[in-house]
């Protein structure tokens, strides 16, 4: 698979705003170049707020010259009338920079039905209107694959629908309030793959107004399906949002095309309507199936101890092994999933922390580490973790979270901490610290460590503390398993 990067997608409007007072709406244009260019093809320019981010990226001039030959604009290098207006229309937020229209490693659902659960409705519309839309939207593709789509209101689907309101939902994309973020969808997979949320902000419509549900529907479906951008214009993967009549829609050459190469051509014999009552057979040799009805087992035991936890948006992640579990705020229950299907080149987690500043998470693995963003791994990394300032003897963390209160990020090595300062990005000139001595309460060793609801939680072994770190006190013991839903 030729895709690189994020498993996560959504629709943006990159709206050029007219200009403040003190900046020449020249400036003000090259600005939102940069903007887009580093949100849909990974240039990073001048402006990145952390040095980190800085390494052996394309030119403003090369990157632009990429976006041009993708939408086949004259290819100039120069950011003229024509080029403006293409980042100036409504678009789906996943990159660009793909040459084939595949996630990596080709990701696609092993079943012919494929359950789906609205959860929730926008106001916008009647429920009949929502539920004939997004049927509508998958039927699409039910006309020209073999897969039959069975709505469900209860239970888990594999395709689970959200409207979202304004802000962060749990999932690394916060919804941005009317325009700009649209909808998102995963990719196939286990856990969140192939859900889809929509911004409750936004108008919806079954017309031309406003923006048509079924036509964003039917892109995110196509998302959720494991189909990546297309450069061609008329197709429904094209990268922006263009009203056309719905009626009688059908799936454009190059989608459909696309799609049957990864599922085949629909049957010659289909009953969409009646969708076969029977669970869809598993294959004979499944080994990540028994993983996961092992891992269901093991969260819940009083020994479960943690590689790595944090705190991201309105959810905890716990790391254990190639595997995460999500606890959200949102909804009820724990989602599983393998680190490498959400962040691909990633497969075990040492230590996580977020720098809610920036909003990047920050992955550690041995002696080297990532910047996530939502759910892609920046460009340029791995990188060594001696970038922080660690002596050469340091080779592994152990922990990290992220003190809000302080700027600073505690990293747990053995049985001292390390205090780095996030805004001038250096080492406290006092660490490392021994833990027994400057954190009292929670013993010599962190296993791992994460930030919630303004308290900080200390893993070692199988059991946490909860601790207020202003007052270096500790408040109650826990067992890990108790954030895990168990009976």
């Amino acid at each position: 698979g030729a895709m690189e990067g994020a498993m996560l997608v959504m629709i943006t409007l990159v709206a050029l705003c007219g200009a403040a007072p003190t900046i020449s709406p020249l400036q003000e244009d090259v600005h939102k170049a940069q903007e887009y260019l580093s949100q849909f093809y990974s240039y990073i320019g001048v402006s990145a707020p952390n040095t980190r981010w800085r390494g052996s990226l394309d030119s403003f001039e090369d990157t632009l010259k990429r976006m041009q030959e993708f939408f086949g604009l004259e290819v100039t290098g120069q950011l003229d009338a024509s080029t403006l207006e293409v980042m100036g229309r409504p678009r789906c937020g996943f990159t660009d920079r793909a040459r084939y229209g595949y996630f990596q490693n080709q990701p696609k659902w092993d079943k012919s039905v494929i359950t789906y659960r609205i959860n929730n409705y926008t106001p916008d519309l009647s429920q009949e209107d929502v539920d004939s839309s997004i049927a509508k939207a998958l039927k699409v593709y039910s006309d020209v694959i073999p897969l039959d789509f069975r709505k469900i209101d209860s239970g888990t689907a594999d395709i689970l629908i959200n409207f979202k309101t304004k802000g962060n939902h749990g999932d690394f994309a916060p919804f941005d309030g009317e325009g700009g973020v649209l909808a998102h969808a995963f990719a196939p997979g286990k856990g969140i793959g192939g859900d889809t949320h929509f911004d409750e902000d936004e108008n919806w419509t079954v017309s031309s107004e406003g923006y048509n549900l079924f036509l964003v529907a039917a892109h995110e479906f196509g998302h959720a399906l494991g189909m990546a951008h297309s450069n061609v214009e008329s197709a429904l993967m094209y990268p922006t949002y263009t009203y056309v009549d719905t009626d009688g829609y059908q799936l454009p050459d190059d989608d459909r095309l696309g799609l049957q190469r990864l599922y085949g051509q629909s049957r010659s014999v289909r009953v969409p309507t009646v969708p076969d009552p029977k669970p869809s057979p598993r294959p004979t040799v499944d080994p990540e199936y028994d993983l996961d009805s092992e891992l269901q087992q093991g969260r819940c035991s009083r020994d479960l101890a943690f590689d790595a936890a944090a705190s991201i948006e309105s959810s905890i992640y716990f790391f254990k092994d190639g595997h995460f579990w999500e606890k959200s705020s949102s909804w009820q229950g724990i989602s599983e999933h393998t680190i490498d299907s959400v962040w691909p080149g990633i497969s075990k987690v040492d230590a996580v922390y977020v720098d809610t500043k920036e909003n990047t998470a920050f992955f550690f693995q041995g002696d080297h580490y990532w910047g996530v963003s939502g759910n892609m791994v920046l460009p340029g990394y791995p990188k060594p973790i001696s970038d922080f300032g660690f002596p050469s003897y340091v080779t592994k963390i152990d922990a990290a979270v992220y003190v809000p209160s302080t700027g600073r990020t505690l990293f747990f090595q053995e049985n001292r901490f390390w205090s780095y300062n996030e805004e001038t990005h250096r080492m406290d000139f006092t660490s490392p610290r021994f833990i027994k001595v400057e954190i009292p309460g929670i013993g010599y060793r962190v296993d791992s460590a994460f930030e919630n609801n303004g308290y900080l939680y200390f893993t070692h072994g199988s059991k946490q503390t909860e601790y207020d770190y202003g007052q270096r006190r500790s408040v109650r013991t826990l067992y890990n398993y108790e954030w895990m839903d168990c009976d």
